[in-house]
């Protein structure tokens, strides 16, 4: 299937939760129900993330097939990494939030793809009972680089994805 990206509307808003709560519910079902609690990502979140220009959807065959987060520039909660380090000091983008409607293959991948198109380093962080999206990172070119902690303490598997 073909995937069109585009940056998210506000009136994108009621399409893109559920593939959210899509999300929840497939990370609980593989081992991860502790990564997106609390209803995270919110829709004041994200309302915010689509105000900033950094919310894009994924779109086939007339449905939303998923959804994420494209920032460049410097993320505070990546300053500080834990039991290894970053490839380098150079600019770079950091995909979050990233998330699957489930209906198809390769929503993923397409990210990735589209992210690196614009010419940055990719960073990405993942709760480490996520093993699927360890997965996909590791698959898609990205390098385990070592641990991060959120805002609110929690670590994360650090990952990076040079430039090809």
């Amino acid at each position: 299937m073909e995937l069109t990206i585009r940056k998210a509307k506000r009136e994108d808003l009621p399409r893109i939760l559920p593939v959210f709560d899509r999300a929840r519910a497939f990370m609980a079902a593989n081992g991860n129900p502790n990564q997106w609690v609390g209803g995270y990502p919110s829709a004041e979140l994200m309302l915010g993330e689509i105000d900033r220009g950094v919310c894009y959807l994924m779109e086939g065959e007339g449905m939303v097939q998923g959804t994420f987060c494209y920032i460049p520039g410097r993320d505070p909660t990546y300053d500080v990494i834990y039991d290894g380090a970053w490839p380098d000091d150079k600019p770079y983008a950091t995909i979050h939030r990233l998330a699957s409607a489930g209906h198809c293959h390769g929503v993923a991948r397409a990210c990735f793809d589209w992210c690196a198109a614009w010419g940055l380093p990719l960073r990405a962080d993942t709760h480490a009972d996520n093993h699927p999206m360890q997965h996909l990172l590791e698959q898609n070119g990205f390098v385990r680089c070592g641990i991060i902690h959120l805002a609110s303490g929690s670590p994360r598997i650090a990952y990076a994805r040079p430039l090809r």
